[in-house]
């Protein structure tokens, strides 16, 4: 039977097959995807030809495909919801009598774990549904459902949000965690500590009235890589400028990340398989250190929940599963004050998905998250309808080899949500169109997408053994360390770059840049009456004449690559003629001055 489950393997070796793919998708089988692919599956590659972004196309290449089959399918049914076990204490446990440790003093926008000891027996991860009401200072009240974190052991994990005295009550299938309560202070906060992100109009503050800038990278699996790496990534992020981080809770299986992690999500191992019906606790502590120590460093951890790159199943687990597993991580993970979710990289490539069920597993997320994280989808190629209200902002990729970032004030038109181009290509020298960008192209994507009002993200794909980094970083048995894959060290010419242009964007008014009135070759952002700053990018024009408004205005020329900025001398009114050095990568900054 071939069907979007099959792999692009099978259905080549297969002349009937073959022929149907080579209808629907021409030339496919001679592409240089027969061999990238062949362990793909069809319903990922469907979303890299065009014709099939039409669903009626699409459907009749699938029933043309079944009509192939022989029998029935060999794959076995999806596992069924597991229903929590109301006589998993009986009648002889005292209700509420589980020990419990309230958390000590927690300083405001902290984790405070409310600790319960209790039954081990039988299957706790499935057997026993655990939440708590929790009442903050002021009276209001939220849900917050608990968790099993093994040898007896249960959470109810808390984002302290608000300060003062909190209060809280069991309610639990186990009789003897059924109606434990208790209280705990939270304290003022710690230096640093601003609290989560939250969306303000199109950009973003964190929960104190902080500005938050996304100024994002990306390091898919480093959280499964080997501990000394995993430091090593950390080492290089406190001396980069990035603010947020992509990072898959799967790990992922495809170019650059061949190699197999030491645990997973659920116990178990490739060879051996996994068992569903329960999570590793370890796994999720050595996961939820790492988000701290993002924290620490001022970063935000945008936790990807689901993608396609995968051989351990994880991609295909079936609706029960799924949602199990989305309430497990959402329940351990959303007291977390620097995590976003991303229900999907490129949500279009899973092939077991479709769009309902994306929307019933965004509600599972905000049903278990109480604190309203940042949420939001990413795309391959067609765009998610932003529009739909638990995304709280776009995340998006490149749409063309070159163009992307040039359509950010239109997208912001178009969902009216901010605009986070989480992938617009990598620097790097890989052999794959999309990471073998240089710094230079890199940065000039930053600037564009940012005089439109939106935030570009970074990424990196050069292979370390071309200067020696694996080897230098004591890696060299794994010569395929790339940034964007498995983290370590950064070796591009960008990230200072993209540093400078923060620095500037911080200068602003209110500190973020809004697209403004541009002109058909120069883009125009800042913030009106106030600041203009015009891009010329891989133009390098030698003078430009600028009509200013009303006002005295100061004028700077800034070199976004040699990273200077320098004072035209005096003020200025009416029109005035800049002189530039006929480079490319030039921008000007027009600041008024006075009343």
């Amino acid at each position: 039977m071939f069907d979007r489950a099959s792999t692009f393997g099978e259905a080549l070796d297969h002349p009937a097959a073959r022929a149907v793919l080579e209808r629907y998708m021409p030339g496919i089988a001679a592409s240089p995807m027969a061999t990238q692919f062949r362990n793909g599956r069809l319903g990922q590659l469907v979303g890299f030809v065009p014709s099939l972004s039409d669903a009626a196309e699409r459907e009749r290449l699938w029933a043309s495909l079944a009509e192939l089959g022989e029998g029935a399918d060999p794959r076995p049914p999806y596992a069924p919801a597991i229903e929590p076990d109301p006589s998993y204490e009986d009648a002889s446990v005292e209700r509420g009598s589980a020990s419990v440790a309230a958390p000590e003093p927690t300083p405001l926008w902290d984790v405070a774990d409310v600790r319960l000891a209790g039954p081990s027996h039988g299957n706790p991860f499935v057997d026993v549904e655990l939440d708590a009401l929790v009442t903050r200072p002021d009276g209001s009240e939220l849900r917050m459902g608990g968790f099993y974190d093994g040898d007896g052991r249960y959470l109810v994990r808390v984002l302290a949000d608000a300060e003062g005295e909190w209060t809280f009550t069991t309610r639990s299938t186990a009789r003897s965690l059924d109606g434990v309560s208790g209280s705990f202070t939270v304290t003022g906060a710690r230096e640093g500590a601003h609290g989560p992100v939250r969306v303000d109009g199109l950009h973003f503050r964190h929960a104190d009235g902080t500005r938050h800038r996304p100024l994002g990278t990306t390091a898919y699996a480093w959280t499964h890589q080997p501990d000394a790496l995993q430091e090593q990534t950390l080492s290089t992020l406190a001396e980069a400028p990035f603010s947020k981080i992509r990072m898959c809770l799967f790990p992922k299986s495809y170019l650059f990340n061949q190699n197999e992690p030491e645990d997973f999500v659920f116990p178990g191992s490739l060879a051996d398989g996994f068992d569903l019906e329960r999570f590793d606790p370890a796994h999720f502590r050595r996961l939820e250190q790492r988000i701290a120590q993002l924290a620490e460093r001022g970063i935000q951890a945008d936790l990807i929940l689901f993608h396609a790159y995968d051989r351990w199943g994880f991609a295909d687990l079936g609706p029960a599963v799924d949602e199990r597993y989305l309430r497990y991580v959402v329940r351990r993970l959303a007291a977390f004050s620097n995590v976003w979710w991303s229900m999907a990289n490129e949500y279009d490539l899973l092939w077991s998905k479709d769009e309902p069920d994306w929307e019933r597993l965004a509600a599972v997320v905000g049903a278990e998250d109480p604190f309203g994280h940042l949420n939001s989808i990413h795309n391959c190629r067609p765009f998610y309808d932003y529009t739909r209200p638990w995304i709280t902002h776009v995340s998006i990729q490149r749409v063309d080899v070159y163009r992307t970032a040039e359509n950010t004030d239109e997208w912001r038109e178009r969902w009216g949500k901010p605009v986070v181009i989480d992938e617009c290509a990598y620097e790097g020298d890989i052999d794959q169109g999309w990471g073998n960008i240089t710094g230079e192209e890199m940065v000039r994507r930053f600037w564009e997408g940012a005089v439109r009002g939106g935030y570009v993200g970074h990424g990196e794909t050069y292979l370390p053994a071309a200067d020696g980094g694996a080897v230098d970083a004591g890696f060299g048995d794994d010569p395929e360390v790339l940034w964007w894959a498995k983290g370590g060290v950064l070796h591009g010419s960008s990230p200072d770059r993209i540093a400078f242009l923060e620095k500037l964007q911080a200068e602003a008014p209110e500190g973020v840049w809004d697209p403004l009135t541009s002109d058909w070759d120069v883009p125009w952002g800042g913030v009106e009456g106030m600041l203009r700053v015009g891009y010329f990018g891989f133009n390098r024009p030698r003078f430009r004449n600028l009509i200013l408004a009303d006002g005295e205005w100061a004028l700077e020329v800034i070199d976004t690559w040699n990273m200077t900025v320098d004072r035209v001398g005096g003020t200025h009114r009416g029109t005035v003629r800049v002189e530039l050095p006929g480079r490319q990568f030039m921008a000007v900054r027009l600041t008024r001055v006075g009343d």
